[in-house]
């Protein structure tokens, strides 16, 4: 099977559809299907797009979903919209991870003229809420890949200041709550700390690509004119992030498995 692995799309529709003409995928005549390493919507200004590629490549079993830390920000603000609408005040963290934004672009109202709740039943109608993340995973494995969105779940602890990890016994079947927090990891930090699948690479997104290559490579900046954004390599990992909110781009791969 051939896969065409992307991330962290944040409703970007006409960036990853560049992306995935690049690569080929629209063109494609042997059997492939397309895996979004979480974090489809936020962010970007084209959720309604993005919403109905997505139903399309679903109805036609052509697309593997993986589960970010967006989509369950997304739960988590419907789920206590009451506490964040609350005398028309929205909690600042759904603001700048741009959960409402996406809220109000796929049901089309706003807390200016809807009550929240009002809101919220129209988000629950949505294709988004109804069929996109009911189908999410929080791994997709091959015979040589793990696909995830953060990384595999570990135990984290920080010390001064810096994020360290250590490795559970199979975390295939890890509690939701570990695998929640999983999807906030930044993968390239965790792999370089020797957490990693034997005789397999995982390819994640989440945290941006230049990190890795700035701090891992000592190449370039993490932001700005000299950073780099193309996919992250190292033993064990791709990183695919490509921060397409900076960079203006949808890192897509190519993986035969």
């Amino acid at each position: 099977m051939r896969y065409y692995v992307v991330a962290d799309v944040h409703s970007f529709y006409n960036e990853l559809i560049k992306a995935l003409t690049e690569k080929g995928f629209f063109e494609d005549k042997e059997p492939h299907k397309l895996i979004v390493c979480g974090d489809l919507f936020d962010r970007g200004m084209q959720s309604a797009e993005l919403q109905d590629f997505i139903v399309d490549l679903m109805a036609k079993d052509e697309v593997i979903l993986v589960r970010g830390n967006h989509e369950d920000l997304m739960m988590e603000l419907l789920e206590n919209a009451a506490f964040y609408f609350d005398n028309d005040i929205i909690c600042y963290h759904h603001w700048r991870n741009g959960t409402v934004r996406t809220l109000y672009m796929l049901t089309q109202m706003t807390i200016d003229t809807n009550t929240h709740k009002e809101i919220v039943d129209k988000m629950r109608t949505t294709p988004y809420i109804k069929d996109i993340i009911p189908a999410t995973l929080d791994y997709f494995e091959t015979e040589h890949y793990v696909f995830v969105h953060g990384w595999i779940p570990t135990i984290t602890t920080r010390s001064y200041g810096l994020e360290q990890y250590l490795p559970i016994d199979n975390w295939r079947k890890a509690s939701k709550e570990l695998w929640k927090k999983a999807r906030w990891i930044n993968g390239m930090d965790a792999c370089s700390q020797g957490i990693k699948e034997k005789d397999k690479t995982i390819v994640c997104g989440h945290y941006h690509c230049s990190w890795g290559h700035c701090y891992l490579e000592r190449k370039g900046t993490e932001f700005g004119r000299y950073a780099n954004y193309e996919p992250y390599y190292d033993d064990g990992i791709i990183a695919i992030d490509a921060c397409t909110a900076e960079s203006g781009k949808v890192n897509c791969i190519v993986l035969e498995d």
